[in-house]
């Protein structure tokens, strides 16, 4: 991408600048992560929606890796791309519709593994959540899928604009299914870091997965920072029958302290809601720290669809009510003040302003 190409910073050009994503112990605000870049006002990512977390302030952007037909890793949050692109109005690509089984569900549609880079880069990016976000969706048609490199060289020409290091938090998506159909991912992810100089614990990267042999691998291979992603419900793809929830009390923690730097937690494990409000903060971000490990929690989101009852704003007969901004705010301030080290929102220049 010859735009990319001209705009992109060398490391060295970065040197001396603030490394973001040191934890709140070592005196540092909390980052603030762009997920899929500003992924609330355009599609997400896209180099419209990585810039735009760039210029609202965030310290690093998002993207999810999943590997094409010819091993390039590309920005896609799924390798279903039916929803976020323009494949299923190309009629030279019907044929490849097909339905996976993907960490046990069932889905249908085109796949990222079923094509190689030039043919995704002849396809065009749309907007995933039309309804709740039109704003988004007005920028449908403008933007390609993106690699790996080209997500790099664009948070490093915005430390360049901006004057800060803007770092990069790639998330390997379902590894063990790739592997599984010949196109393993760990590997390759860390040549890229080697190529584009992030291989190393000082690098402004951390990497992100939800599945444990991946980090443990990926351990043995860099010392790059590595995040291990959990939800409230459920467990890692590649260990049935173990929970998330087995893996996070204090000793669990301290067996994922072995081979990841941070846990990726879903915001409602920090700061639980119920019907009439926030709830006192759980014992998470104590018990991860106490084992040494970062904690950056996803995802806030604007909107009254993704906001507890108590913090949606707006008359619930409106029939945009669920699309409507509610008080994020107060949740993420609630957030900082458990001692988070990084939130990933979907709108960074909320999550900056609440920060302060």
């Amino acid at each position: 991408m010859t735009l990319l190409t001209r705009r992109a910073l060398t490391t060295a050009a970065l040197a001396g600048t603030f490394l973001p994503g040191l934890s709140r112990a070592q005196g540092r605000k909390p980052i603030v992560i762009g997920h899929r870049g500003c992924s609330g006002e355009r599609p997400e990512h896209t180099i419209l929606a990585y810039e735009r977390a760039i210029e609202q302030g965030a310290d690093f952007i998002e993207p999810d890796l999943v590997p094409t037909k010819d091993g390039h890793l590309v920005a896609r949050h799924e390798n279903e791309i039916g929803g976020t692109t323009n494949v299923a109005s190309r009629p030279e690509f019907a044929a490849r519709k097909a339905t996976k089984t993907i960490d046990g569900q069932s889905v249908t549609g085109w796949f990222t593994e079923d094509f190689t880079l030039a043919e995704l880069k002849t396809l065009r990016a749309r907007e995933r959540l039309p309804q709740l976000r039109p704003t988004s969706a007005a920028f449908d048609g403008q933007a390609q899928i993106l690699t790996f490199e080209e997500v790099v060289a664009i948070a490093r020409a915005g430390g360049q604009r901006s004057g800060r290091t803007i770092g990069v938090y790639p998330e390997l998506k379902h590894p063990t299914y790739f592997a599984s159909i010949g196109l393993p991912t760990e590997d390759r992810l860390v040549a890229k870091l080697k190529a584009l100089d992030l291989n190393s614990a000082t690098a402004p990267v951390f990497v992100q997965c939800f599945e444990v042999g991946t980090l443990k691998r990926l351990r043995a291979k860099t010392p790059a920072r590595l995040v291990f992603l959990v939800d409230a419900e459920g467990g890692p793809p590649d260990q049935p029958g173990v929970k998330y929830a087995d893996l996070i009390t204090p000793q669990g923690l301290k067996d994922v302290a072995v081979y990841a730097d941070g846990l990726g937690a879903g915001w409602s494990q920090v700061i639980p809601s119920d019907g009439q409000g926030l709830l006192p903060p759980t014992s998470l971000v104590k018990d991860a720290h106490a084992a040494g490990l970062q904690v950056h929690v996803w995802t806030l989101r604007a909107e009254n669809y993704f906001l507890p009852t108590p913090l949606r704003k707006g008359d619930p007969a409106s029939p945009t009510f669920l699309a409507q901004h509610g008080d994020v705010t107060t949740l993420l301030k609630a957030l900082y003040a458990a001692g988070v080290d990084g939130v990933f929102s979907d709108f960074p220049a909320l999550a900056v302003a609440a920060r302060g």
